[in-house]
């Protein structure tokens, strides 16, 4: 019987928005126009079940949290990757598939994870997430499944909240002064890797579209993840 390692994405349309917020973080302003092309995203971050067949065809090394039952049920997401593993698992899928798949980039997330609002401070719209169902009952000592609460408007899962969200780029606190107009790509050297979303780990569990975060690349902490994209 075949398995099916491929995760499952979702088409995002070829469009401008609105990147950034005016009204918190310095890193995320200027507010700036920014168009992305059609590309796909991952329905939900990679799963503990999928990366597993990853890591069993590789002998890559097992993550932390494949050993601890907080957070190894198979449709967790997985966690404790560095983004070099990250990306080792889109270049395996490349090869497997013959598709393009690789990470994200930090404007094709926020894209995505805007779910065609414009400027709004959340994925559903500026209700603080305390309103979101089940808030109150989730992300007591790990991740949640994937998918159990709603979709954003592009049918992505899970897209601000349970795992920090590893992104192609480089961080730099004040490149959306400099950032290309059409699809851009981030700095072109640094030291940190933007992440994106929110935690499971954190007091606000679920984070703005916009907020932005980082980490060196190799650093594998039990909140981070990742969702594949693919180009279309």
């Amino acid at each position: 019987m075949s398995v099916n390692f491929e995760p499952e994405v979702i088409a995002i349309p070829a469009g401008a928005f609105l990147m950034g917020c005016r009204d918190y973080a310095e890193n995320e302003r200027p507010v700036h126009s920014v168009w992305v092309d059609r590309f796909a995203l991952g329905r939900s971050a990679v799963t503990n079940r999928l990366y597993r067949i990853f890591q069993e065809k590789t002998d890559r090394t097992v993550p932390a949290g494949f050993n601890d039952t907080r957070f190894n049920d198979p449709d967790q997401p997985v966690t404790s990757v560095s983004w070099f593993d990250a990306v080792a698992y889109c270049a395996w899928l490349r090869e497997r598939t013959g598709k393009p798949f690789r990470l994200p980039t930090e404007a094709e997330w926020e894209r995505a994870a805007r779910g065609g609002l414009e400027e709004k401070l959340f994925s559903w719209g500026d209700e603080p997430p305390q309103t979101q169902p089940r808030y109150a009952e989730l992300w007591r000592t790990g991740p949640e499944r994937c998918g159990g609460r709603p979709p954003n408007g592009f049918g992505l899962y899970d897209i601000s909240e349970n795992v920090h969200e590893w992104c192609a780029d480089w961080y730099d606190a004040g490149y959306y002064s400099l950032s290309l107009p059409c699809n851009p790509q981030g700095p072109a050297a640094g030291v940190r890797r933007v992440s994106r979303g929110g935690s499971w780990r954190h007091q606000i569990k679920i984070a703005r579209v916009a907020a932005r975060s980082s980490l060196p690349p190799e650093y594998q902490y039990s909140d981070y993840g990742f969702r594949c994209a693919l180009s279309l």
